[in-house]
């Protein structure tokens, strides 16, 4: 069955910029999606955990989803980020997306409340019959509780809508799972890390927050390894990405790494909504230190051909 939405690319969880009072400062988040839709990338996600979901009311979430789609113009697909512990959250989220023309949704199992396969399916459905668009699963244990299983996927996938899932387990045996047993649902890679795998096993997405600010370096993996088949290649790129990934995952800093990155590119990215606060001075430096070295190795890289 052709899905009724292809995931190609790069899909950016976009950051959203605040000023010091904690107001969102558009005209930097205007900046980024500029940046973001020059440099290359295919798609653009609002609302997502990278963009500090979690601290936003759901009338925040449809405002920034609204002023990303009103600036994107339709140059690129605009996905938005449903998830919520509160299901009337959720279908909010999702028929707002629907009204202000989003092209999917990015939807999640509700954290803290740990569903069962049937509630979590049950609640999915009701999500999408409400969005009525495109549906990108997104299968993150780690902060959600339970997995997306095979009773899960069962279920949810019988609706037409249900075209892909962003998985963010870690677990590689999930690639393989995904990828032999449900082919009809797009796997997107959701784990830095293992983006290699992911596109060995037929990926067409990678969904990163790094790549808010080094666009052109997870094109080139996702280039070399999704376009060309050069996985040669590819695995250069991937083990200079690598310290990276490391840095991003450590003590739990990864929207502050990210939110540093998009500064270092001259886009005021801002503080984080508490309760998050900012990195250190060791951290900035280090952080620092890999982007440089990454840049330049994947440059030698690309000039290689």
């Amino acid at each position: 069955m052709t899905p009724i939405f292809q995931f190609e690319g790069i899909y950016t969880p976009v950051v959203t910029p605040f000023h010091d009072d904690g107001s969102v400062n558009w005209d930097a988040l205007a900046d980024q999606i500029e940046y973001l839709i020059g440099a290359g990338v295919h798609g653009l996600i609002s609302g997502g955990s990278t963009g500090e979901n979690y601290a936003q009311t759901v009338g925040e979430r449809l405002e920034v989803a609204k002023f990303t789609r009103q600036q994107a113009k339709g140059r690129v697909p605009l996905v938005v980020g449903t998830g919520a512990m509160m299901t009337p959250d959720s279908i909010a989220l999702a028929t707002g997306a629907r009204d202000l023309g989003a092209d999917a949704i990015l939807l999640a199992t509700p954290p803290y409340s740990v569903p069962t396969e049937r509630e979590n399916a049950l609640n999915a459905l009701a999500i999408d019959k409400a969005a009525s668009l495109p549906v990108m699963l997104y299968n993150y244990p780690g902060r959600m509780g339970v997995h997306m299983g095979e009773e899960f996927l069962d279920r949810v996938g019988r609706s037409r809508n249900i075209c892909a899932i962003k998985e963010s387990s870690g677990d590689i045996n999930r690639v393989h799972l995904l990828a032999r047993d449900y082919p009809h649902i797009q796997m997107s890679c959701g784990m830095d890390d293992q983006a290699l795998e992911f596109f060995a096993w037929g990926a067409r997405s990678w969904v990163c927050g790094g790549s808010n600010f080094l666009p052109a370096e997870h094109i080139a993996l996702y280039t070399a390894c999704a376009v060309e088949g050069d996985f040669d290649k590819g695995r250069r790129i991937m083990s200079a990405m690598m310290p990276l990934m490391r840095v991003l995952e450590q003590g739990g800093k990864f929207i502050q790494c990210i939110k540093h990155g998009v500064t270092l590119n001259g886009i005021d990215a801002g503080p984080m909504r508490p309760p998050l606060k900012g990195l250190n001075k060791d951290d900035k430096r280090a952080l620092e230190q890999v982007i440089g070295v990454l840049k330049r190795t994947i440059s030698d890289i690309q000039a290689e051909g």
